[in-house]
């Protein structure tokens, strides 16, 4: 698992990096300044996650029987970032507005990620 989520956290770090230059390449004669920031924002989750990512799976090839929350908090980065980012971009790209209502289910399970690493590190040996 962890050279799974260490695969996964390199291609998220890397593609948050492309789409920030995109961003700033790219994009900024074509969107609006409110649209733009909106990419950055996505941009910027996906690679606080991408550590985090890493993060864990670090923690999983320390641990000779990690526990499932470890396990779980990684999987919930990853959702929570193609949901959270995912939809920010297409937002931001598109201006389907409705897209806004993704977000919050993104940002719901990032910060559900975040508490199940929290209980997996209760009892981690350290």
């Amino acid at each position: 698992m962890a050279q799974i989520f260490v695969s996964i956290a390199a291609i998220l770090g890397g593609l948050s990096v492309a789409g920030g230059a995109f961003a700033a390449h790219a994009l900024r004669e074509k969107i609006s300044a409110r649209s733009l920031e909106i990419f950055d924002t996505g941009a910027r989750y996906q690679m606080y996650h991408a550590l985090a990512l890493l993060l864990v799976a670090i923690l999983i090839s320390r641990t000779a029987t990690p526990p499932f929350t470890l396990v779980a908090s990684g999987w919930m980065f990853i959702v929570g970032v193609a949901l959270f980012s995912g939809s920010l971009y297409i937002l931001s790209l598109t201006g389907i507005k409705s897209l806004g209502a993704i977000a919050p289910l993104g940002g719901l399970t990032l910060m559900l990620g975040w508490a199940t690493l929290a209980i997996a590190a209760a009892s981690l040996k350290f």
